[in-house]
C-alpha cells in the first residue's frame, strides 16, 4: 500500500476534496431545480466509473509488467506473450469509458410526483 507519511496525506486529502465536491454541486443544483442534480448525479457515476476502471487498469498492468520483465530475462521467446498479456487490463479501461457514456447517455425521468 503507501508507505510515505507524504503520499498517505495526498491520498486522504485527495479523497476529501473528491467527496466533498459533489456535495458543493448538489447545494448549488437545488436552485436550478430537479433535474439539473440528476445531470450532476449522472455524471459523478461516469466519473467514479471510468476512474475505478482505469486505477483497476493501472494496477494490474503495472503487475503484469513487473512480472514480465522477470520472465523476458529468463525466456526472451515470451516477448509476445507479455505484449498480449500487458494489453489485456486497456480492455477494462475501455469497458469502463463504454460504461460512462451509457451513463451519461440515460435519459433523465422526472422525480415521482413532480
Amino acid at each position: 500500500m503507501i508507505k510515505s507519511r507524504l503520499s498517505k496525506r495526498i491520498a486522504v486529502l485527495t479523497f476529501l476534496v473528491v467527496m466533498a465536491l459533489p456535495t458543493m454541486a448538489f447545494a448549488a443544483s437545488e436552485e436550478l431545480g430537479g433535474e439539473a442534480s440528476a445531470y450532476i448525479a449522472k455524471a459523478i457515476g461516469a466519473a467514479v466509473t471510468m476512474s475505478a476502471s482505469a486505477l483497476a487498469a493501472g494496477y494490474a498492468q503495472s503487475k503484469i509488467g513487473a512480472a514480465g520483465a522477470g520472465t523476458l530475462a529468463e525466456r526472451p521467446e515470451a516477448a509476445v506473450w507479455i505484449v498480449v498479456l500487458q494489453a489485456l487490463p486497456e480492455i477494462i479501461v475501455l469497458l469502463g469509458f463504454v460504461a460512462s457514456i451509457m451513463i451519461i447517455g440515460m435519459p433523465v425521468t422526472p422525480p415521482p410526483g413532480g
